[in-house]
């Protein structure tokens, strides 16, 4: 059963005959009911189906990262939903045994702040990661954006990660590994965020790391 709010003249909120009223970011909007379904799934429903399910699967442990990754990616579409689109369209390649993620193709970060430059990667006593980048001077405009750091496990289905790390004028930061990646590969990746929180940069892709020990 549906229910006014804010008067007669307001939004409604529930079910009322075949539409149903919600609400997105304070925006009240109305939704038919789902029809039944009556035939078969073709082939490509139901490809489009497994594509869905494996990025699903895939960024999940990546959450909280993609929150602020892909905060903003448009006027209706952001965080976990927006980097889930981007990667279907993007990073997903057919092969025999199915779809396959291509790691490279991936963005974990998107947007218009200057992406980091002469970037790499290296492994520690196997415990740490160790970023590095071009830093730039302590007095610059974007002295203070910080980095955005992730090493993806897919294997483990576990991520380690820092959001608000190392301030770009630094130019470089460390990352702990998480004890379940020792033996396998991890997708490494490098971002950076406004110190206001507004911007952020594409992520950039530092290639795959074996931790062994």
């Amino acid at each position: 059963m549906a229910k006014y709010q804010f008067g007669a003249n307001g939004p409604f909120v529930g079910k009322l005959g075949n539409v149903v009223g919600c609400s997105w970011k304070g925006i009240p909007y109305l939704r038919s009911l789902p029809k039944k379904r009556a035939g078969k799934i073709s082939v490509a429903e139901q490809a489009n189906r497994d594509k869905f399910a494996i990025a699903q699967t895939w960024l999940k442990p990546l959450t909280p990262f993609l929150r602020i990754g892909f905060n903003a990616y448009s006027e209706k579409v952001e965080g976990f939903i927006a980097a889930k689109s981007y990667l279907m369209k993007n990073s997903m390649e057919q092969v025999a045994t199915g779809f396959y993620i291509n790691p490279e193709k991936v963005l974990l970060s998107y947007g218009t702040l200057d992406a980091p430059t002469q970037a790499n990667v290296s492994v520690i006593e196997e415990k740490r990661l160790n970023f590095t980048w071009e830093p730039c001077a302590r007095n610059a405009s974007r002295a203070h954006d910080q980095a955005m750091l992730m090493a993806y496990c897919v294997e483990a289905n576990e991520a380690c990660y820092e959001i608000h790390g190392a301030f770009r004028c630094l130019g470089k930061a460390e990352l702990v590994l998480s004890p379940n990646f020792k033996g396998k590969v991890i997708q490494v990746y490098l971002a950076f965020l406004a110190a206001d929180r507004n911007r952020q940069s594409n992520s950039l892709y530092l290639g795959e790391v074996m931790v062994t020990g």
